[in-house]
């Protein structure tokens, strides 16, 4: 049976916003054919910056100096942490080079993209982590150019952001954000253009990754985020509470899901949220509330087993573990963008300084992919190569197969390399 609702999600309202979609096609289109005017004339209409878009290399180079030193050190603990683990991936990818059969040779490399765009978000949060993990894993993959963005504010991007984006080895910035930062680096209006869009944004830039891909390539296109908790009888309701409220403080389209199988855990933690969600200051208080009041959830499920099932369903982009036996659910759980084991293991960390990747999937998606890491940076190409010995049996069952499809074509350049291109 399903697991019982001690909270259930009403879901926010309706949307009454434009259509999301229909205008970024006419952004795109517009940027398209107008190229920088157009950019800079979003930039000025929709962020009010004037100023120049492309980062001076001494402001970049400066920013270090306009930050407190406590925070500096902060980033750089959080970069050392995030380049390690992504050099550790890098390193697992290998190429090798096998031979099928006596003469028939194939093999594969793994070559990074020419250039990346990182796309940092602005808005209500700074978001200096965001430029930590994407330009950061770029360049443990190798990539050659990586030109970063973030929307300006009244002086241009924040200086604890650019500091962020030149300890990360960004080889451009430029002061710009939204569906022209996007289209900016996919078009190459101040740089190379980008091989591949990375990094979170609202719902306009993830439409325009989008609508861009194809010829340019995303990771992916990201949603609302979301967590889950999974937490039995040894799990602290005040913990979960705080957990709950801290990932809701993204936004009020952000979901938060609770699933247990302790009914007095359940309960205790829906009295504590309405106190926990009031130790947020202003505006932040009032986007978890709203994102546990439409979208959180309480979930009381029979036994261990319905909460991985459940959490396999729900295919979280954070799932975190507040259960005894952690073994278990780490080799038991499937579907997750990241996974938090232990009750010290709070997601802000994974969100700000662990190592791992936080641009991961939401809204499901997660059933099918896993998070940004230097993979989607990296092409894995294979290549071949034949000689005498394998030519008779390779050529005899491509033209057999070939022929069958019905593709004579391409049963004849088989045929050739055993008997020539004679007509």
């Amino acid at each position: 049976m399903p697991p019982r609702q001690i909270k259930s999600a009403p879901g926010l309202p309706p949307q009454t916003s434009r259509d999301t979609a229909d205008t970024v096609q006419i952004m795109l289109a517009r940027i398209a054919m107008q190229g920088d005017a157009a950019v800079r004339d979003y930039a000025h209409q929709l962020d009010g910056w004037q100023g120049d878009i492309v980062v001076a290399p001494e402001t970049l180079a400066g920013a270090a100096a306009r930050i407190p030193n406590d925070l500096r050190a902060a980033i750089e603990y959080a970069h050392a942490n995030i380049r390690a683990f992504a050099l550790a991936q890098r390193g697992s990818l290998t190429e090798f080079e096998l031979e099928l059969r006596p003469g028939l040779i194939a093999g594969q490399r793994v070559i990074p993209v020419s250039c990346a765009g990182a796309y940092v978000p602005g808005g209500r949060y700074a978001h200096i982590a965001s430029a930590l993990m994407t330009i950061t894993t770029a360049k443990a993959a190798g990539v050659r150019h990586v030109i970063a963005c973030s929307p300006p504010r009244a002086g241009g991007i924040p200086p604890a952001i650019l500091y962020a984006m030149h300890l990360a080895g960004a080889d451009s910035v430029l002061a710009l954000g939204g569906v022209q930062a996007i289209a900016a680096l996919a078009q190459g209006c101040y740089g190379p253009a980008a091989d591949i869009l990375t990094g979170p944004g609202n719902a306009y830039v993830a439409e325009a990754k989008r609508q861009l891909f194809g010829p340019t390539g995303i990771d992916m296109v990201a949603g609302p985020t979301d967590s889950m908790i999974l937490a039995d009888a040894t799990a602290d309701p005040a913990l979960v509470a705080l957990d709950l409220a801290g990932q809701a403080e993204h936004g009020a389209n952000s979901p938060v899901w609770l699933a247990t199988d302790h009914a007095p855990l359940a309960n205790a933690v829906a009295r504590l949220m309405p106190q926990t969600l009031a130790r947020l200051p202003e505006p932040n208080r009032s986007a978890a509330s709203a994102a546990w009041g439409a979208l959180g959830e309480i979930l009381l499920c029979e036994n261990r087993e319905e909460m991985a099932q459940t959490a396999d369903l729900y295919a979280p982009e954070h799932l975190h573990v507040q259960a005894a036996d952690l073994d278990w659910w780490r080799g038991r759980l499937t579907a997750y963008g990241s996974l938090f084991l232990g009750a010290q293991t709070t997601v802000a960390f994974g969100d700000k300084a662990a190592g791992p990747n936080h641009v991961l999937p939401t809204g499901r998606a997660a059933r099918y992919t896993g998070g940004l890491s230097v993979h989607k940076f990296l092409k894995t190409v294979t290549w071949q190569r034949v000689t005498g010995a394998a030519l008779p049996d390779l050529a005899r069952a491509t033209a057999v197969i070939s022929r069958a499809e019905g593709m004579e074509g391409h049963a004849l350049t088989a045929d050739a390399r055993l008997i020539g291109p004679e007509l």
